[in-house]
């Protein structure tokens, strides 16, 4: 039992969290300026549950469109569905009942509009596999399954889709186009062979110089989050360190070794953590 309990928690990724840590901190970002830091713990509850379960769905869908993929890239070939451990159709349930499990607990705790926006949001994240067979930058479609919850969070809390969920979804957008094309950067001698799409293969010599802009644009429009919500010297600060953690992930990404881009790709946990901190500490210093 305890054997295929393991099983299933590899599927979903349950020992590595980074996935739904990087959805995390964008949804917690919108939650904080949505609500202007007051923490309603049953909305709050709802979608961090709500990241876990759909990432978790997400990946289950993922391994179930990819297995024939995963066997010839050497990061993804002890998988359970490649092993044999799981079966595909295991795969499909898995998917199926966290994302039920996800829309009960919505249900449950969120408003009416905001449900609305789940059809999509599921929609891409079980098609989003599919998109890297022919989809250039299939970075970008999955920056619009991870920034959605930003725009939910503000409908949420009655104001909106407001000028600042449009610059916390652009800002997500590119942060997610940078740190997952340098995870593309770590499999794509597999990715050429196997025919897959990723952003790091289209866009080729300029794949460093859009990664470093995509980490520009992300701070420039928190630069305009935090003047239009006059925060303090604190967020600035928080800012200035995500600033210098982007310098250390550009070094490290610039001869573009897999192993150096699979630390850095990881290192993005901080820029996300920090940043959530400024946006805490911004409201509750006040």
């Amino acid at each position: 039992m305890v054997d295929k309990l393991n099983k299933y928690l590899r599927l979903i990724r349950f020992d590595k969290p980074i996935g739904t840590l990087l959805l995390l901190w964008p949804t917690l970002w919108a939650l904080l300026v949505a609500y202007h830091g007051v923490i309603n713990f049953k909305v709050y509850f709802a979608f961090i549950m709500g990241v876990f379960l759909t990432r978790s769905a997400g990946c289950a869908i993922n391994d179930f469109a990819d297995v024939k993929f995963d066997g010839n890239v050497a990061r993804t070939k002890n998988r359970p569905l490649v092993s044999g451990e799981l079966r595909r159709r295991d795969a499909l349930v898995v998917t199926l009942v966290l994302s039920v499990l996800a829309l009960i607990i919505a249900l449950i705790c969120l408003k009416t509009t905001t449900l609305l926006w789940t059809v999509p949001a599921f929609f891409i994240f079980v098609t989003y596999p599919f998109f890297k067979r022919f989809f250039p930058v299939p970075q970008l479609y999955l920056a619009i399954a991870f920034s959605l919850g930003i725009l939910m969070a503000f409908v949420e809390a009655g104001v909106g889709i407001n000028l600042n969920a449009i610059l916390l979804f652009l800002a997500n957008l590119f942060w997610v186009l940078a740190y997952d094309t340098i995870y593309a950067l770590v499999d794509i001698k597999d990715d050429l062979k196997v025919g897959m799409k990723t952003s790091a293969i289209t866009l080729g010599k300029f794949v460093i110089p859009i990664i470093l802009i995509s980490y520009i644009i992300l701070i420039i429009l928190m630069v305009n989050v935090a003047y239009f919500e006059k925060f303090s010297a604190v967020f600035w600060i928080c800012l200035a360190i995500c600033t210098l953690l982007i310098i250390k992930i550009m070094i490290d990404i610039k001869d573009k070794n897999p192993e150096k881009c699979f630390k850095a790709f990881l290192f993005n946990n901080y820029i996300g953590m920090v940043l959530c901190v400024g946006f805490a500490l911004s409201y509750w210093l006040r």
